[in-house]
């Protein structure tokens, strides 16, 4: 039986636990890519490397810091389209490995940055395989999941995010009294330990099954039907799983090969069938992500250390409140996990709204209390963090 194949050898609850663990793995990377660049920007001997600052660690050219975090989103985007085109011609574990081996090489020249140029390059590489990796195990992980618990499993599987970002920020704390935080160890063992779990999905990713829909889609219809029978043996009657295979074989035959084109033609209503209404859904999920990214989480997930910096916290300070922070996080992911098949995903969606909405009012009112109030401003500071706190909950 060959390394591709390991998989035959798993009892079906044993199957199921290794995909959502290297979906996990997967998540994990991205959620710690997002935090890491936190703990970076406030190591005082990364800002002399890239030429933003003042070797105290005092930025003084913000505009030059907030280009070299945020072009990482740009290859990012690149990433998921690629990763989507690459998927349905290879398969996902396939589009997986690829996207593995550019957070693999990304993350070693990161770690390795000699200048701001050397760096911008290397956030770039890392973005296009993070946003292969984010596009394409959300896929794999609903597409082998049952649907009564696919909302759950999804739920799960990006605690593996927030973990990430809170795993991130907690070694940026421990380094941090490493030579009062003025080493290079400070922010170039933060962006080489990425490699870890990117390293794990390019040598044992290819030890699991592709998708039954993917199978499907190729043509593979006997495999496709074996491993549904694997994945579903023990959750389902074997009707159930005849249906699922039905479904699967007709939704293979009428669907399209994604590609940016493809996505487009959808947007503007030309792709799909009639009576799907693909456009509004791809509408609904384009500007679903969008607002998400008008909450600020990316903002309060980057540049937690510089907000509380400016609530007047000293550098040890600043990481470990940043730390828990970002570790609340996974608290509320399981609670949506726990309560979104129960539920419904729109009222979970609507709670989620309302609480970051209250919060966002306060934090505004409690921030704008402490500017016309500067004497005041380390009264202000807890009601700020408390804010943080909840913003990350909800």
């Amino acid at each position: 039986m060959g390394y591709t194949t390991l998989w035959k050898r798993l009892s079906p609850r044993q199957l199921n636990v290794a995909i959502q663990l290297f979906s996990l793995i997967s998540i994990f990377f991205e959620g710690y890519d997002q935090g890491v660049m936190g703990g970076v920007n406030s190591a005082p001997r990364y800002v002399t490397e890239v030429g933003i600052g003042k070797p105290d660690g005092t930025v003084t050219d913000t505009t030059h810091q907030g280009g070299i975090v945020s072009i990482y989103y740009l290859g990012a985007i690149f990433g998921c389209f690629a990763g989507g085109w690459l998927a349905d011609r290879v398969g996902r574990i396939n589009g997986l490995l690829a996207g593995s081996l550019f957070a693999l090489i990304g993350g070693a020249l990161q770690a390795g940055a000699q200048d701001s140029n050397f760096m911008l390059c290397a956030r770039v590489v890392t973005g296009i395989g993070t946003g292969a990796l984010t596009g394409i195990t959300p896929v794999l992980v609903s597409e082998t999941s049952s649907a009564n618990h696919r909302g759950g499993f999804l739920g799960y599987v990006f605690i593996a995010n927030y973990l990430g970002i809170s795993v991130a920020y907690w070694i940026s704390f421990g380094l941090a009294f490493v030579d009062n935080g003025y080493s290079d160890v400070r922010w170039r063992f933060l962006l080489a330990f990425q490699c870890f779990p990117a390293l794990l999905l390019v040598a044992f990713i290819k030890m699991l099954p592709d998708s039954p829909r993917y199978l499907a889609s190729v043509g593979r219809n006997y495999e496709a039907r074996d491993l549904l029978n694997r994945i579903r043996k023990d959750r389902a009657s074997q009707e159930d799983i005849d249906r699922e295979y039905l479904e699967i074989i007709v939704t293979a035959k009428g669907s399209k090969r994604s590609s940016p084109i493809e996505f487009v033609k959808i947007l503007f209503g030309k792709g799909g069938k009639p009576g799907l209404n693909l456009g509004r859904r791809a509408w609904l999920c384009v500007w679903l992500q969008i607002m998400a990214s008008w909450t600020g989480i990316t903002a309060v997930t980057a540049y937690s250390p510089t907000l509380l910096a400016q609530a007047g916290y000293s550098d040890i300070k600043q990481n470990g409140l940043a730390g828990g922070i970002n570790t609340i996080g996974i608290i509320g992911t399981i609670i949506s996990a726990q309560i979104i098949d129960r539920l419904g995903r729109r009222v979970c969606l609507m709670g989620g709204a309302a609480v970051l909405f209250a919060v966002n009012l306060i934090a505004g009112a409690v921030y704008e209390g402490s500017l016309h109030s500067p004497e005041k401003a380390s009264q202000y500071a807890p009601g700020a963090v408390t804010m943080l706190f909840l913003f990350n909950l909800g």
